[in-house]
């Protein structure tokens, strides 16, 4: 007898099918529908089910398929960054029961910040950690330069609060939509930036002039030293503690824990406690990859990250409290009111006015000077 697409019952050998084996299951039981002479629109429905089945069973068992992630930083491995990371490689294993594996990279292994965002671009690179400073340095991110100004946020509750109020959430939708990056979370308290000097102390704008500085990528940051007379240099963050020994440059902008943790305070003699930027660690994640992962997954990544940064917070707060007695034994600590940060907020007065309108939309800055 002819069966559907001219197959012949006589064609069709006996064959043992292996148990768990559902594709030969479903083979098994076709045949034995179609030897029994079953009504064939019966037969065919019954199978058309037994196909779904199928192909879920093999669906899942693909979701199930381990997923390795590469994630980078910038901080050595005594930083809270790296501690936060560890954290949430743990984290994120634990949840998945060991599906997904996260693969740290620190001490910028993989490149400074904007070489890291491209290679997330062009899908050779799953993770980034790091500042939401950074995040401007790359094409579609910058009006997150406005995250980089001096004096500009009261404490890490007024950035935070400003970076996830309504009025940002267009702003980082369509940062993430030209920049092909997701921002998992913004959160993870650092330590304010500071300044750190070889042969003279700070204390008053004009003690800027003439400064060979390093500092970070940043046009704003960049501005504001020039604003100030400084000098600006650009050294890779990995290369920083040799460019201060040699005398490359004389001073740096990083804040107390990493003038501790990085060893800088063996090659500076002074540290100003301007406090005069802060930041936020974000998880960042290929855009690509992201829509890729199941609704589970994403939720999943998002509370480790979360936790992760919460984890960070409090590294960082415990970290304040020891950092400057310590730093104190190694180098000359200059605070308020000795340092006149009022004489420097007054030189930057209008450095950043070219930026409202072209780096950031205009207004914003209002916003959050105006957020309580």
């Amino acid at each position: 007898m002819t069966v559907a697409g001219g197959i012949r019952n006589k064609d069709w050998k006996e064959v043992k099918e292996p148990v768990g084996e559902p594709w030969f299951l479903f083979r098994g039981l076709l045949k034995k529908i179609m030897r029994k002479e079953y009504d064939m629109k019966k037969a065919f429905y019954v199978a058309s089910i037994l196909l779904m089945v199928v192909l879920g069973l093999t669906l899942t068992a693909g979701a199930q398929e381990k997923i390795s992630l590469r994630l980078g930083h910038i901080r050595d491995t005594n930083h809270p960054t790296h501690m936060a990371t560890l954290r949430f490689r743990d984290m994120v294993s634990q949840l998945s029961a060991g599906r997904m594996e996260v693969k740290i990279f620190p001490n910028s292994q993989l490149g400074a910040p904007k070489e890291m965002f491209a290679q997330m671009q062009t899908g050779d690179l799953e993770m980034v950690y790091g500042g939401i400073n950074t995040f401007a340095w790359i094409n579609g991110g910058e009006p997150y330069e406005i995250t980089a100004i001096p004096f500009l946020f009261r404490d890490y509750a007024h950035m935070s609060k400003a970076l996830l109020s309504d009025f940002f959430k267009p702003i980082q939708e369509k940062a993430e939509q030209e920049t092909k990056i997701k921002i998992i979370t913004i959160n993870g308290d650092t330590a304010p930036r500071g300044l750190s000097t070889k042969d003279k102390p700070i204390y008053k704008a004009d003690d800027f002039k003439g400064l060979k500085i390093r500092t970070a990528a940043s046009p704003t940051v960049l501005a504001a030293m020039k604003a100030l007379g400084a000098l600006p240099q650009q050294v890779a963050f990995s290369e920083l503690y040799m460019a201060l020994k040699t005398g490359i440059v004389d001073a740096q902008e990083n804040g107390a824990i990493v003038v501790q943790s990085a060893s800088l305070f063996e090659v500076q003699k002074y540290y100003m406690k301007t406090d005069y930027i802060r930041d936020i660690e974000t998880f960042y994640m290929a855009m690509p990859l992201w829509k890729k992962l199941s609704k589970k997954d994403q939720e999943m990544i998002f509370d480790a990250a979360e936790k992760s940064g919460n984890y960070e917070t409090q590294l960082t707060q415990k970290d304040l409290t020891t950092v400057y007695d310590f730093l104190k034994t190694k180098m000359t600590v200059v605070t308020p009111p000795q340092l006149d940060l009022e004489s420097i907020r007054k030189k930057l007065d209008g450095a950043f006015d070219s930026f409202e309108g072209t780096k950031w939309p205009a207004g914003l800055l209002k916003k959050v000077s105006d957020l309580k």
